[in-house]
């Protein structure tokens, strides 16, 4: 059971080109000690959760995902 998490919104008129570009990553498992979610609310929101059993997990996974956020949400202003 995860004893940590962290909860990011992150609002963008690009969220569903985010969301789209992260799935497909999200899918694979990739520390067994950690998981991380992500959803829209609405059409401008991308909500992120991470959960994790210790507080190194959280970190790798944060930092994974986080990263991932930051490299699709400047692909989608370089695309414009």
């Amino acid at each position: 059971m995860p004893q940590h998490e962290a909860l990011f919104r992150f609002t963008s008129i690009h969220a569903p080109m985010i969301y789209a570009a992260l799935a497909p990553e999200l899918t694979d498992e990739v520390n067994p000690r950690s998981t991380t979610r992500c959803w829209l609310e609405g059409t401008d929101t991308l909500v992120m959760r991470v959960e994790a059993q210790d507080i190194a997990a959280l970190r790798a996974a944060l930092n994974m995902s986080l990263r991932l956020v930051n490299v699709a949400d400047e692909m989608q202003q370089i695309a414009r």
